[in-house]
């Protein structure tokens, strides 16, 4: 599973994918997406763009609480589930969790944000190890030291990375594309965005070919 750096700075055709690390199923879209990118003829360029998926249950303080009803019960949870296997299955994904309701994104998110921008060569990487770091290996992605060792892996200072996850001005930057998401409409992801067209979910590689060809 891998991202390109904006197309901006190319002249490939580009897809917006709003995503939360935390979202099984923006995993398993990642997945769909490869596929489809793979079975192109010409290149799709990737901008991954943020999501807070448990905004609506962060304190004060910026922590999520769960004591806050977030309308999810355990039967959607299995429900949940079930989705998950299915389209494991279909897509031929390998995931250890099924769902990871104890993990806060934000930290990862917000190291992402500083990779893309300061070191966009090595984003794809950092990207898709974060990814795997929850999903395959159950390692919680919001803890500096977790983030600093992916880091480490794709050529990233530890200690830059650990400075970035604390820089307020950054966390502010997170916050921004956050509330931007949600001003032009995005409520749930992953959400696939291409030329004013959206589809939501994790949606096959057929669907994801009709948004961008038809």
């Amino acid at each position: 599973m891998s991202h390109d750096t904006a197309a901006s700075e190319t002249n490939e055709e580009s897809l917006t994918m709003y995503a939360d690390y935390v979202c099984p199923f923006c995993y398993l879209g990642e997945a769909s997406l490869e596929q489809y990118r793979e079975n192109r003829d010409e290149p799709l360029a990737v901008e991954w763009q943020p999501f807070d998926l448990r905004g609506g249950q962060r304190g004060p303080d910026g922590d999520i609480d769960s004591t806050v009803d977030n309308g999810k019960d355990e039967e959607y949870y299995a429900q949940a589930r079930e989705n998950v296997e299915r389209l494991q299955e279909e897509y031929d994904v390998e995931m250890s969790l099924s769902i990871a309701t104890d993990v806060d994104s934000k930290n990862a998110q917000q190291a992402a944000l500083y990779v893309r921008d300061e070191h966009p060569e090595q984003f794809e990487g950092f990207h898709e190890r974060v990814f795997d770091a929850l999903w395959q290996d159950e390692r919680d992605i919001g803890d500096p030291d977790v983030l600093a060792d992916i880091a480490t892996e794709v050529g990233i200072d530890a200690d830059d990375v650990r400075a970035a996850i604390d820089d307020d001005e950054r966390e502010a930057a997170l916050e921004e594309r956050f509330t931007e998401a949600k001003q032009v409409g995005i409520t749930g992801v992953p959400t696939f965005a291409y030329e004013g067209y959206a589809a939501r979910g994790a949606v096959p590689p057929e669907h994801l070919q009709r948004l961008v060809e038809g």
